[in-house]
């Protein structure tokens, strides 16, 4: 089965640095974008220049400092976002302009206060501003999946004709299903005269938890640009979660014929490095790199997984650049998980012997949910004093 290849666009720095209590530093931000680039993603989205004196700096600092990738700075559809931005970015060796616009009419009635045709001529004059500055202009249509679809389309052919290399596609607030989107991308590769000029990327939030679905549904539908962060972290419920979707297309190889140039080993240095970097932790039960990602507790899996780790990992924990998978003791666990561990330690028992130990663990267990080696080493000389004594 052939391959296509599909850029992977970072926006941990700006979209997901917006995320409450994940601002970082100059620092962290040039640290983080380091290992963005160990990562392999092919385009770093360091920030909103416009937004703040930091946010400038933090984006010409990362720009004059990582060379290989795409450095793009996010600029609303104004004169004055537009400059800032290129004076953030112009430095590095591949910078982009990645201009925005609302299209949905609630956005535009409510927020912008513009009408369509106001948008319409403001789209093609932000784009043309930003070409005339920067040869890779990305355009973003905020809200797309909640605009009617005519007048999406009118926008995007407008704006290429304008000079836009990349149409992103968001689902801002995390809005439209698998099916549905997929729909979208392919209405606008159908219906839109010179999308064959541009790639079609994709932005999904999360706040119904199909991001990474509709991400992946997307693709399908002809998008070959996908805008996610480490940890899945940005607004509100976050944004599709880089990790997952790379490990998904890789996983599933056999169903969906799309490869990246991320070097997955190092998905778990990245989502540590944030954790440091910003002080939020994930969830234990994290896809991918979540504390429990790759730990076995129940009995009967942690037996498949003596036997043959296929039984219940589809993916080895060293892919993503886990040490290793963990057999979490714990009430579930049963007496192979637990004379495995012993004899890790150092201690082996006959049947009879390891059928006492077994109990008092599961006792232990149920009071303190997790047996630690401290705790199983001090069970064992429990064991043996009996043996000793009898």
């Amino acid at each position: 089965m052939s391959r296509e290849h599909v850029l992977v666009f970072d926006t941990t720095l700006r979209d997901g640095e917006q995320s409450p209590g994940c601002s970082m530093n100059l620092s962290e931000k040039v640290n983080l974008a380091k290992q963005l680039d160990r990562l392999g993603v092919d385009i770093i989205e360091a920030g909103f220049p416009t937004a703040s004196e930091g946010d400038f700096e933090s984006v010409k600092a990362v720009a004059g400092e990582v060379r290989r990738p795409v450095i793009a700075a996010l600029a609303r559809a104004k004169t004055d976002d537009i400059k800032c931005a290129w004076d953030a970015v112009r430095n590095a060796d591949k910078p982009r302009i990645h201009t925005f616009l609302a299209t949905s009419d609630i956005h535009l009635e409510y927020k912008l206060k513009m009408t369509r045709e106001e948008a319409l001529v403001r789209a093609k004059e932000s784009v043309r501003l930003a070409r005339s500055l920067c040869d890779d202009v990305e355009f973003s249509a905020e809200d797309a999946t909640r605009t009617d679809l005519d007048f999406l389309c009118a926008v995007i052919e407008a704006v290429i004709r304008e000079g836009a290399a990349t149409i992103n596609i968001p689902d801002t607030v995390g809005y439209t299903t698998p099916g549905e989107f997929r729909s979208i991308i392919e209405a606008v590769r159908n219906r839109v005269n010179g999308i064959e000029r541009a790639t079609v990327s994709v932005h999904c939030h999360d706040d119904l938890g199909l991001a990474v679905a509709n991400t992946l549904a997307a693709l399908e539908g002809g998008a070959r640009q996908v805008e996610c962060t480490i940890n899945g972290i940005g607004e509100r419920a976050g944004n599709a979660s880089l990790e997952e979707v790379v490990m998904a297309l890789r996983t599933r190889a056999d169903v969906m014929p799309f490869e990246t140039g991320v070097a997955a080993e190092e998905l778990y240095a990245s989502s540590r490095l944030l954790i440091e970097s910003t002080g939020v932790a994930v969830q234990p039960n994290k896809a991918i790199v979540g504390r429990n990602a790759f730990a076995h507790e129940a009995g009967i899996h942690q037996d498949g997984m003596i036997k043959n780790k296929l039984t219940y990992e589809i993916m080895t924990p060293q892919s993503v650049g886990v040490p290793e998978s963990r057999l979490v003791l714990g009430k579930h666990s049963g007496r192979h998980a637990l004379a495995l561990r012993c004899e890790a330690l150092g201690y082996r028992f006959e049947r009879r012997a390891l059928d006492r130990l077994y109990r008092r663990f599961v006792a232990l267990a149920d009071e303190i949910k997790a047996v630690d080696d401290h705790r199983i080493e001090q069970l064992v000389r429990d064991e043996m004093l009996e043996i000793s004594a009898a």
